[in-house]
């Protein structure tokens, strides 16, 4: 794949600034960007604005809303409220989409999260709606499953978002998150039939991982699912571009053009 079809998170080259992403990606000629909310922390999202618009990228999305459950009401109501603000910084930079990881809670069965976070996303469909704004609900690996997300597959993510049943709610699918799943093509191929494969996230599942969050591979290490699951995906009639997402300690240490170059190298194949 080729680094015009590649879109890059920001949150992927964390010791970057929003401008430095901005003129990196541009200037490596990658495709598009989808914007972490910390990366945009404490700017001028009108200046951003302008820069991205200037730099030819594809604006994808702004990452993340969501996190609705908890066992306190006021703090469901909290969760709204920041997701609503999410909305808003969604339109102000001009991005079409919201990635949601939804939340679990505690003490809390998967039944009662699940309804809050159904809850939660009905909640904002009236501002989604006002902004034109889409919402990707990412299914997270079930080692998340106690306390990141009760949304644990693609089948959990397709079932939600077929009880929502609206044109703005879909699925953000991550190959960290899905690769282990079982039927997974059929799952892919329900998504995409009912119009609701959002995006398509790589990056790999390191089994040896020495952080359950932060030390992710490049597409090609690990399981190296990412070839194979874009090939489903492309299948299924997928066409946007290709969204590289990797928390990693180990390759935010290192040079970032350096592992810019490592990003690109590692996608070629898929």
């Amino acid at each position: 794949m080729s680094p015009d079809r590649l879109a890059i998170h920001t949150f992927t080259n964390k010791p970057w600034s929003i401008g430095e992403c901005i003129e990196n990606y541009s200037r490596r000629g990658i495709g598009g960007i989808s914007v972490w909310r910390e990366t945009v922390a404490g700017e001028d999202l009108k200046s951003v604005r302008r820069h991205l618009d200037d730099s030819g990228l594809q604006k994808v999305s702004l990452v993340r809303g969501g996190f609705f459950t908890a066992i306190d009401q006021a703090a469901r109501a909290t969760a709204i409220e920041s997701n609503r603000a999410a909305l808003r910084e969604a339109e102000a930079l001009g991005l079409p989409m919201i990635v949601l990881v939804c939340g679990a809670t505690i003490g809390q069965t998967p039944e009662e999260n699940l309804d809050q976070i159904r809850d939660g996303i009905a909640a904002l469909l009236p501002q989604a709606e006002s902004a034109g704004i889409r919402l990707a609900i990412e299914p997270l690996h079930p080692v998340y499953a106690g306390d990141r997300s009760a949304v644990a597959s693609l089948r959990d993510a397709n079932d939600l978002a077929e009880s929502l049943n609206h044109p703005l709610v879909g699925v953000a699918l991550d190959v960290f998150h899905v690769w282990w799943e079982t039927g997974l093509e059929a799952q892919i191929q329900r998504c995409a039939a009912a119009d609701r494969l959002f995006a398509f996230h790589v990056c790999e599942f390191k089994p040896d991982f020495d952080h359950v969050l932060l030390d992710r591979g490049l597409p090609g290490e690990g399981v190296n699912a990412s070839a194979r699951i874009a090939k489903m995906v492309q299948a299924a009639g997928f066409s946007g571009l290709t969204e590289v997402e990797i928390f990693s300690r180990k390759y935010w240490s290192e040079n970032q053009h350096d592992f810019l170059e490592k990003i690109i190298k590692s996608c070629e194949p898929i």
